[in-house]
């Protein structure tokens, strides 16, 4: 369970091993001890009437409607029989506060919902009675209670909408008149009476549904060619970010030098002394930022210079990395596993939520004297230990995605023949996963859980600052906030690299990641270039799908002539497209890191001789000897300089 008490076999063989054994255990049996937590949770709500009061709904003295209720002490009219009342019936149904879960609206349980608007007390009356007729010994309470309450909430006025007609809807009798939610709304409801812009922008988005989910379905098709073909187009891409760099850089420094020459002939030709001295100001800024302009711009190219090599690595990796796409396509089926364990994890997670806003201990309210529930005690941590959940058990569930795309690229890379790959890597890297290493998953999803809540609760921290005079501790919370944001991301592309290490040598988290972080640090100009040049590549990816979308979409829509009806439809279908490339291309960006981590532990371990023979593809291979050659030459010229200058010292004896 600690990190340094590894007794695993010091020497390894860093390649994929058959025998292999469970890792991280301690971890698993945390895990599960969590999620088993997890679903206690759940079952209390159940047990306890949570999910019942929240999915059948409960009057406001404690009762579940389509129940026998047990009386709950100091309660009036508590324990009522509602078996025949199956449906809430809400006196003011635009007084519920949902954020604090406080039901300010007087509530009953009925047996139909109003099936016409009720406009006079004898209206009211007369639905009171009929829901109380089918229980004689409960009519009077019923009754004097709608009566009571029938001056307050439904007053005598053709235009009152509080006891309007209703539609069930989830058990809850719903007023058909939609302007009584005015006062969640009002503003809405403003725009939406005075303006027809958002009636336009609806019904274009109606009108082109169809057109919609066709070019969703284009971004999603484009994003699984992209993954094939960006192999090819890499180095073209590579070649145009250079060219936009160098190009920005000399032409912003020709830009402030020309500026700082124009400044000063200026001054030469100025008279008047305010404007000479305010000139003479101006051109000193310019000045220095033309020479900072230019020192940026002599180091920018010096070190594009030196790092041209290392980008044709960069272009390699992507050229293997499409081959790897090639020889297991069901690694595009990953953003689509991943996003459906993480949704039905989400609904799973919300439910419960809700279950534990409708639990707990029932409390009377001494300003309405309705009641309520709350959790009190220990068991309002409960709300915590879920919202821990979300965030870890969400993490575990990305980092199954990653050792699952760990393991096969694994297996690719090291096996020499590509014709004796596993009939389904892909199933045989989940297999594996699910076998011998969920508990390094658990335990590196853990670590960026330890790191990710306190980021949230300092961000927390900073909204609820916001216009408070105090910018001090606003300016150092947010540096907090960035260090720990930077904090995570360096973590996760450790942990990714770390889940590799694990695939190749079934070895412990933290042993895998101190392999992975030495090797790195080996190679950190490598890693350098692949993760700027690399990303900037993914990112012109995700730019070219949104825009062929985004085009497909203009043709598209060309017949709908008024402009207006296009916003909508195409943010939609653009929101889409750059949501699924991000998907798919993270996907190949995991496999160009691994494919990366494995290049760099083969050239390490293997030297091409018999017996350690490299196991790395043609395309690396050509630059690995490319960079080797280069390497021998410098080191033959520093040798016959040394050669020469030893024999001119004996020469001088």
């Amino acid at each position: 369970m600690g990190c340094c008490g590894s007794t695993e076999r010091a020497k390894r063989e860093w390649k994929p091993l058959e025998d292999r054994s469970c890792t991280d255990l301690p971890w698993f049996l945390l895990f599960t001890l969590f999620c088993i937590g997890m679903g206690a949770i759940c079952g209390y709500t159940i047990v306890t009437g949570g999910a019942a009061r929240l999915v059948f709904g409960y009057d406001s003295y404690g009762n579940t409607c389509g129940q026998l209720n047990e009386a709950i002490e100091g309660v009036r009219l508590s324990g009522l029989d509602h078996r025949d009342r199956k449906y809430v019936f809400f006196l003011d149904p635009c007084n519920i506060d949902l954020v604090q879960r406080k039901i300010k609206s007087m509530a009953l349980c009925v047996s139909l919902c109003p099936t016409e608007e009720m406009r006079t007390y004898a209206d009211l009356r007369r639905f009171a009675m009929s829901n109380s007729e089918s229980h004689t010994s409960q009519r009077k309470p019923v009754s004097v209670f709608f009566s009571a309450y029938s001056a307050l909430f439904c007053p005598l006025s053709p235009a009152s909408s509080l006891c309007s007609k209703a539609l069930p809807v989830f058990n809850r009798c719903t007023p058909v008149d939609i302007s009584c939610y005015s006062k969640f709304a009002e503003a809405v409801v403003t725009f939406v009476s005075d303006n027809t812009v958002l009636h336009r922008l609806i019904a274009g988005v109606v009108a082109s549904k169809e057109i919609i989910v066709g070019l969703c379905l284009l971004a999603l098709v484009l994003s699984m060619i992209l993954m094939v073909i960006i192999r090819y187009i890499s180095a073209v891409l590579v070649w145009i970010l250079t060219f936009i760099v160098v190009l920005g850089s000399l032409g912003g420094t020709s830009v402030l030098w020309w500026l700082y020459i124009d400044h000063r002939l200026t001054m030469n030709e100025t008279v008047v002394k305010d404007l000479k001295e305010a000139s003479k100001d101006h051109m000193q800024a310019l000045l220095v930022y033309a020479i900072s302009a230019t020192v940026f711009t002599v180091i920018l190219l010096l070190l594009m210079l030196f790092m041209r090599k290392r980008v044709a690595l960069t272009i390699a990796l992507f050229h293997v990395a499409g081959k790897v796409f090639i020889h297991l396509p069901l690694l595009v089926l990953q953003p689509f596993c991943t996003f459906l364990a993480l949704f039905l994890f989400w609904v799973y997670w919300i439910l419960v939520l809700l279950f534990l806003g409708t639990t707990g201990i029932p409390e009377k309210n001494e300003e309405t004297g309705l009641t309520e529930f709350r959790l009190s005690g220990p068991l309002q941590y409960l709300t915590w230990y879920h919202a821990v959940g979300l965030i870890w058990i969400s993490e575990f569930i990305l980092a199954c995605q990653q050792m699952t795309v760990a393991g096969a690229v694994v297996t690719y890379y090291f096996t020499r023949d590509k014709n004796k790959l596993p009939l389904t890597p892909i199933l045989s890297s989940v297999l594996r996963l699910m076998r011998y290493h969920l508990g390094t998953v658990a335990k590196g999803s853990f670590i960026i859980t330890l790191v990710k809540i306190p980021r949230l609760i300092l961000m927390y921290i900073y909204n609820q600052l916001k216009g408070k005079e105090n910018a001090c501790a606003r300016c150092l919370l947010k540096a907090c906030i960035c260090c720990l944001w930077c904090l995570e991301k360096c973590l996760n592309y450790l942990n990714q690299n770390a889940y590799a290490a694990t695939a190749i040598n079934s070895t412990s988290f933290c042993t895998s990641a101190r392999d992975a972080f030495v090797i790195l640090v080996e190679n950190a100009l490598r890693v350098a270039a692949i993760n700027t040049v690399g990303d900037f590549v993914l990112f012109l990816g995700k730019i070219l799908i949104v825009t062929c979308t985004a085009f497909a979409g203009v043709l598209a829509l060309n017949y709908q002539r008024d402009y207006t009806e296009w916003v909508l439809p195409l943010i939609i279908v653009c929101l889409f497209a750059f949501l699924v490339a991000h998907c798919f291309l993270s996907i190949f960006e995991i496999v160009v890191d691994v494919l990366f981590l494995c290049f760099a532990i083969d050239t390490k371990y293997n030297d091409g001789t018999p017996g350690r023979e490299f196991y790395m593809d043609k395309a690396l291979m050509v630059e690995h000897q490319h960079k080797a050659s280069n390497t021998e030459t410098d080191c033959s010229s520093i040798t016959v300089q040394l050669v020469a200058s030893k024999e001119t010292d004996l020469h001088c004896l």
